[in-house]
């Protein structure tokens, strides 16, 4: 059996995933992977066979999505162009991870397609979503990639084709206390708007940035460039970590029992979606960077105690390989 992986390279999610199945499917197919997006902080420690620069969704500096760079910045003709041009035909399975150009090209020339993400997810009735319905983020959702057959993963099994998370080895393998310091992952706002903020709540702050190649300190706040080692080392004595409202680390935090808070990226539907989940849960969000709110969560006690087993392993062979 010939499998094509393809994934999104925008945000880190993607590739972490990635980087805990592509090993499993390499076990029962011959795989090859293919990347398209261009705003992911992680490396992908595999091969990688086909790269495209693709469509990603770019942001402000102040915690929004921006509609102007990202028609601005992205090639729109070259992804048609690709699309129309992939070869996909050797392959007996397509497995999407959120990825446009082999969506499309599955979809045109009717080829086995499955997709297998988080996004996949969020096109279930079932799923928690914002009362307010915004249109242009439910349209992308259901059309950024086309797909008939969608396994997702979420917080909670909100449907039988929703699973529990994919929790990379590297976190289920650490031993996860509290020190009392904060870990701040929120690459959609500039260093200097997430420093004036923090900087007046007396705890200790390290921030992971995508702006800064430095390591420097402003008094109770501590900034480090990307780096997935340390971020790890980290990560894992925090006692609570503040960041946007993606998928892969807030589900990370919630399985090492840390504390959470989440700020969607303005304009982004599918984290205002999963702060609103998050929110039913019981964990503060906010739509800004709130001093006030941040200070009450510092100052506040919280546990939640989730069950996301080990079994992607499962799922693959009984859900998605044996897909025809």
């Amino acid at each position: 059996m010939k499998v094509l992986y393809a994934f999104q390279g925008t945000g880190n999610g993607h590739i972490a995933r990635a980087q805990e199945i592509i090993p499993i499917l390499k076990k029962y197919a011959e795989v090859d992977t293919l990347i398209s997006g261009h705003q992911s902080q992680l490396k992908a420690d595999f091969d990688i066979n086909l790269r495209f620069k693709g469509i990603s969704l770019l942001y402000n500096k102040t915690g929004g999505l921006s509609y102007r760079k990202t028609f601005t910045e992205n090639n729109i003709f070259e992804a048609v162009k690709n699309i129309k041009q992939l070869q996909l035909s050797q392959y007996d399975l397509i497995i999407n991870d959120y990825e446009p150009l082999t969506a499309w090209s599955s979809k045109l020339r009717e080829l086995p397609m499955i997709e297998l993400s988080h996004q996949a997810s969020l096109c279930f009735e079932e799923t928690p979503k914002p009362l307010k319905k915004d249109l242009l983020g439910s349209f992308i959702l259901n059309y950024y990639v086309p797909s008939d057959r969608k396994i997702g993963f979420h917080f909670e099994n909100y449907h039988p084709q929703i699973k529990k998370p994919v929790i990379r080895k590297k976190i289920r393998s650490l031993n996860p206390d509290r020190k009392g310091y904060y870990l701040v992952y929120l690459p959609s706002f500039s260093d200097l708007n997430i420093i004036q903020v923090l900087k007046n709540i007396p705890v200790e702050w390290k921030i992971f940035s995508k702006y800064s190649q430095l390591h420097y300190q402003q008094e109770n706040v501590e900034i480090f460039p990307i780096d997935e080692i340390q971020f790890l080392k980290y990560f894992e004595n925090c006692e609570g970590i503040l960041c946007n409202a993606g998928f892969e680390t807030p589900a990370e935090a919630l399985f090492m029992d840390k504390k959470l808070f989440v700020i969607p990226i303005h304009n982004q539907y599918e984290q205002e979606c999963n702060a609103f989940a998050l929110e039913k849960m019981g964990f503060p969000t906010s739509k800004i960077l709130n001093a006030e709110e941040i200070k009450n969560w510092v100052n506040s006690e919280q546990h939640f105690k989730v069950d996301y087993p080990n079994n992607i392993e499962e799922i693959l062979l009984n859900e998605v390989l044996s897909f025809q």
